[in-house]
This record gives structure tokens, sequence and C-alpha cells, in this order.
């Protein structure tokens, strides 16, 4: 299990309802949708992490500060004598690697990784050095789609290709590593410096009026849902799974708390949320059970245990 576990960041959770509930620009829907992408190859990438037996502390989605510069690392595992710090990649179309960057076949540029890999491995380096620390740090750019290919990529340089992770891994498992409480209390400040909110977050404008209402589904976020005849349980017409109503309508309080966290939670306000598919008579007895109940009357609104 990873000493620090990856969570999906905030920003992303937003945008997912953002681009359910409201139009995105061309331009934020592709900001999404990379978020997303890049969220689902570090997960993979975690998948493997996670299967190492040697001793190591696996820390998922640090953002750390080294003077006043932010750097996002998407793995960094420490081991006895070493850390590695991993730029994960989802890419999916293949792309031809330039000296100063990557390059679709198309002729569109992209950075290349290598230039964050080392901007991140210098910066952890000169965190470290400032904690007190010389510990040798190995980076590595990781393809982690199966269906990538980097044309012309340089064999000298610490990239890992799709077709070469399982022998990777296997080597990366095969290290030497014994730990003791400095690699555990390392590990322990790494993470308590760790940044919640990110200053590279980019969010649409966007207000409680101008959200579609209604209730999704949670798998699919499709609107086309059914509630049955009894009123607990709750379709999806286009994908076909099910949930409990309760379950759906909670989804929409924590959607509400997330976009807007200075509006109170009020039995009106689930109740437009969920677009009316919903009795006040039946939120109200949810969120009573669910939450505390602040005020009386028309005033009342609830609130976290």
């Amino acid at each position: 299990m990873a000493f620090k576990p990856r969570i999906e960041s905030k920003e992303l959770k937003i945008l997912r309802i953002l681009n359910t509930r409201m139009e995105l620009t061309a331009d934020e829907k592709k900001h999404y949708f990379n978020l997303k992408k890049g969220y689902e190859g570090e997960v993979q990438f975690d998948l493997l992490t996670e299967q190492l037996q040697n001793k190591c502390y696996i820390l998922n989605d640090l953002l750390l500060k080294a003077g006043n510069t932010s750097f996002q690392n998407d793995t960094v595992i420490l081991f006895q004598e070493t850390i590695h710090l991993f730029e994960v990649k989802n890419y999916e179309y293949d792309l031809i690697f330039k000296t100063n960057r990557l390059e679709s076949f198309s002729g569109k540029e992209y950075q290349n990784p290598l230039d964050q890999l080392n901007r991140n491995t210098l910066l952890l380096r000169q965190l470290l050095q400032n904690m007190g620390y010389n510990i040798p740090i190995k980076g590595y750019v990781i393809f982690i789609n199966p269906e990538f290919t980097l044309y012309q990529s340089p064999p000298n340089e610490p990239i890992i290709h799709p077709t070469q992770l399982k022998k990777f891994m296997k080597k990366l498992n095969s290290q030497p590593s014994k730990l003791s409480n400095k690699h555990k209390l390392l590990a322990e400040k790494l993470v308590s410096l760790h940044q919640v909110e990110s200053t590279y977050t980019v969010l649409p404008t966007y207000s409680f009026e101008r959200m579609r209402k209604g209730l999704t589904c949670e798998i699919c976020n499709s609107f086309e849902v059914s509630i049955s005849v009894s009123g607990g349980k709750m379709s999806c017409n286009d994908c076909g799974s099910e949930e409990e109503v309760e379950s759906a309508i909670l989804r929409c309080v924590e959607e509400i708390k997330l976009l807007f966290p200075d509006k109170k939670i009020t039995t009106n306000c689930v109740f437009e949320w969920c677009g009316g598919a919903v009795s006040k008579k039946k939120i109200n007895r949810l969120l009573t059970k669910k939450f505390k109940r602040m005020g009386q009357g028309k005033y009342s609104y609830y609130v976290s245990e």
C-alpha cells in the first residue's frame, strides 16, 4: 500500500461535474480530458508499483515547493539508497522524439517530458538538501499506454516504453532495500510538505443558475435515469447501471459543496439541483439523517457532523 495514496485533484472533480452540467468551450474540454487521461495513466502505474515486494515508501502525487517554486511529482519512491522519481505519460497517439520536443506525424509539437523530469529532479534535490538530506535521485519518464510508440527515442535517456515496463518493474523489485526510521521520517516530512491546493488550477467561470439540474448516473454521468416505482433504486437508461436513490442524492449534495463551498445546503437547494426528480420530503428526511441541522423552519440548513 502506498504511504501517500493518490486521489483525484479538486480541479479534476470540479471539471467532471462542469462537463456534465454545462457547456464547456473546446479549450476547456481539452483541458479536462487531458487531466482525466493523465490521472488514468497515473492510476495504471500505481497498479504496478503496488506490486513491489521490496521495502520502500511510495508517495503518489506530491505537490512540493522548493524556495518559491512549486513542482508536481507523479510518483516518488524511497528505497534504502536512492529516491526514484517518475513522470508518467498516458499518450495514445504515436510521437517522434526530437532534440528539444516531441512531435506528432502531422507536425504538432509537444513538450519533451524529460524537461519536466529534469526540472523536478533538480527541485527535489534542492528541497532535500535544504532539509539536510543528500540522497541520490534517479528519474524516469514512464510511457504507460500499451498502444503508444515513441519513434527515434534515444537509448541513453531515462525513458521507459510500454514494452519495457514489465522488465523495468522486475528490476525495480529486485533492488535490495532495508528501511530505517530515518526513511520513515523523510517520507512523513515530504507528505507534510504536500500542498493540497495547486497554483496551476484552471477552472471555467460557472454559477448555480447556469448548471443543468437533475440526477445523473454515477458511472457514465448520463441524465437519462429512471427511478423505480418504490423510489428506492435508480437505473441508467444508457449504461444500465443501478444505484440507490439516496446515494444519488448524496452525490448531488457533494457536488453542491464542492462547486459552491459558501452555499448553504438546504432542502430547496438540493431539490433544485436534483431537478425535482425526488420529493422535498424524501430529501429533507435524508439530510436530517446524514447531516446536522442548523436553524429552524425555512431558515434551516445542514452541515456535516
